[in-house]
Parts: structure tokens; C-alpha cells; sequence
């Protein structure tokens, strides 16, 4: 099954991506490269990119709406990894929707869980 959210990418360049400090590389091996953040404030850091008017996430590569990846995705933030694309376990997610809708894409649907052909290109 391919996973809609590999043609996608619409949430990294639509919403701020905010963390607490230690969920970066300062603090454990496996965290978020520092190099890749900026300071929010005193607790929180955010992807270099996401923090403005027109975020885009300075690790998304690759064409929204075509064909897209995280180059840290394993050592992505927990608010990438909690942010679970719409229909995803039955559940919709209207954050999805919006970010998605934002960049002309179509909501996703409960049946693209089930058949990933009926996952409609963006044009």
C-alpha cells in the first residue's frame, strides 16, 4: 500500500513546527539536528522554515503535491510524529484537510486507506 502522504507533504508547508528543547540532538543523539532549528523561546525550538508566513519545513524535499519526503524523518519531532494524516485509522483530522486544501490537493477519504489507486493526483 502506498502511503497518500508521500505524494503529499501539504502539513510541512503549512503549519509552525514547534517542540520542546530536548527533542533535539542538544540533548539526545537521536534528536532533532540542532542546525535545522531556530529558538522559539526559552523551552521550544522550531524547524527552520515553519516558524513564518509562508512555511515550508526546511526538511520536506521534494514537490507538494507530487512527490515528497522528510530527509530527518527518523529523527523528526514529536509533532510531526503525532500529526496523522486524515482517515488514518478511521479517525479525519480537519488539520489534514486544511493544509492540504491550502495547497489545491484534495481531502483525503476513508476508502485511500483501503485503495490506494482511488488516491487522486494532485495536477
Amino acid at each position: 500500500m502506498t502511503n497518500p502522504c508521500l505524494d503529499c507533504g501539504a502539513c510541512c508547508a503549512f503549519y509552525r513546527a514547534s517542540f520542546y528543547w530536548t527533542e533535539s540532538d542538544l540533548a539526545s543523539e537521536e534528536g532533532v539536528p540542532a542546525e535545522l532549528t531556530e529558538k522559539l523561546n526559552d523551552f521550544r525550538m522550531v524547524m527552520k522554515g515553519t516558524n513564518g508566513p509562508a512555511p515550508r519545513c526546511i526538511s520536506l524535499m521534494g514537490i507538494i503535491g507530487k512527490k515528497v519526503f522528510c530527509n530527518i524523518y527518523e529523527h523528526r519531532s514529536s509533532v510531526c510524529r503525532d500529526f496523522q494524516p486524515a482517515w488514518l485509522d478511521g479517525i479525519p483530522n480537519e488539520r489534514c484537510d486544511k493544509a492540504r486544501e491550502h495547497w489545491g490537493l484534495p481531502a483525503l477519504t476513508p476508502e485511500i486507506w483501503n485503495n490506494p489507486r482511488n488516491f487522486p493526483k494532485a495536477a
